[in-house]
């Protein structure tokens, strides 16, 4: 069922809270009950979320990792690109300076 907010709604719980309470739960320095008092929330609620962000916290380094790949590939490219820019200049600027010699 879940806990309802007393007007008959399941009440909904932000990423911010659902990774306190899962952070918690993780940590195991208190009890699930206790958590579920501190928070408000179902003790049920609390090994779902402990069990999901365990389950995609290495997700969130490889995903990090690859930001950081594809930002540097990116640099990466966009510097030949600049590099193929001045030598296609440079090579121009040796023709008109071969023509006025």
């Amino acid at each position: 069922m879940g806990m309802t907010n007393g007007k008959g709604t399941r009440r909904q719980h932000g990423a911010e809270i659902k990774a306190k309470v899962a952070l918690a739960a993780i940590r195991g320095d208190r009890t699930v009950n206790e958590i579920a008092r501190m928070y408000g929330v179902h003790p049920t609620m609390i090994s779902k979320w402990k069990k999901q962000a365990l389950l995609e916290l290495p997700q969130v380094f490889a995903n990090r990792r690859s930001a950081a790949v594809r930002a540097q590939e990116d640099l990466t490219a966009s510097l030949y690109q600049q590099i193929g820019q001045l030598k296609v200049e440079l090579d121009w600027l040796k023709k008109k300076a071969e023509t006025w010699a």
